[in-house]
């Protein structure tokens, strides 16, 4: 069994074809084909189930070899980072991903002071939905990833980061805008600026339950990905939408808008740095959170 065989199925699994594993692994989708070929017959069982022309999936034995070569990867980029600590270098990979609003609002500041202590780390930073930052990180395909605690199963790690709540965003002198106490059934008589409809978006699936329990029609007159989005129409009265802010952050001050407290309607909740219970972390990427954090959280393992 040769190293390059290992990277070659770990990225063929990974990514669920042959024509994206050769581009990420710079080989010809031929010669991929046939390291693999070679590993199955020196293993003596097949790993891939050909279905139709161009899908891809893991037999038992593919999903054991894949679970292997996942652990052997992972502890030869440790090794590595060892041995550069060793040699006195801070070098490495650092992968990280979070919802766009939280990477736009609170990681700018954190970033350049990161960037500044350690020069030499190859930074790889995603803008991804909720869940898509959750299978990233049990996946092992990024460090560290950052979501509602709400979204974190617990099968994986988290800290504790900011506090947050759910408001309504609606234009200045809306009528619900003043309002003590806001319905649901008062927020559905305007129209509403949601997420897409997908799984990806909980809050627009829970919103809709609540609906539908209720008995409640509702008119969705715009879909948006990001809150930034939704604030511009909202505050030119297209509709009312609804934001998970950081308490006391200063969001949006720029557009005429005015926010609602939803606490009585949704729990308050907190953003959350998330990653597997068997990372093993490098010192200089133990120091990314304890830069973010403002505070030792982490230490070196």
């Amino acid at each position: 069994m040769e190293w390059q065989q290992i990277i070659g199925f770990y990225h063929v699994a990974n990514l669920g074809s042959f024509t994206k594993a050769a581009e990420a692994t710079f080989r010809t989708q031929s010669a991929l084909s046939q390291q693999i070929k070679s590993l199955e017959e020196e293993l003596d069982c097949q790993l891939f189930e050909r279905i139709g022309k161009r899908k891809l999936r893991l037999t038992s034995a593919g999903e054991r070899f894949f679970r292997f070569s996942q652990a052997i990867l992972e502890k030869y980029d440790y090794l590595t980072e060892e041995l550069n600590e060793l040699k006195g270098l801070q070098k490495g990979r650092l992968r990280v991903a979070a919802p766009f609003t939280t990477l736009y609002h609170l990681f700018p500041q954190t970033l350049k002071d990161y960037i500044k202590r350690f020069p030499h780390v190859e930074l790889t930073i995603l803008d991804r939905s909720q869940q898509s930052v959750i299978e990233l990180v049990k996946k092992g395909d990024i460090d560290f990833g950052f979501t509602l605690e709400s979204e974190v199963p617990k099968d994986l790690a988290l800290l504790r980061w900011k506090k947050v709540e759910t408001v309504l965003m609606t234009p200045v002198g809306h009528p619900l805008a003043d309002a003590k106490r806001v319905t649901l059934r008062q927020i559905a008589k305007y129209p509403l600026i949601l997420p897409p409809e997908s799984i990806r978006y909980t809050f627009r699936r829970r919103l809709e339950e609540r609906f539908q329990k209720l008995g409640i029609d509702y008119h969705i007159v715009m879909e948006s990905s990001n809150v930034e989005l939704s604030s511009v129409y909202v505050e030119m009265g297209l509709g009312i939408s609804f934001a998970t802010v950081v308490k006391d952050l200063p969001v949006l001050k720029q557009r005429k808008l005015q926010f609602v407290s939803m606490s009585q309607l949704f729990k308050p909740d907190q953003i959350a740095g998330v990653m597997r219970k068997d990372k093993t972390l490098a010192s200089y990427k133990s120091a990314f959170i304890n830069i973010l954090f403002g505070r030792s959280v982490l230490s070196h393992t």
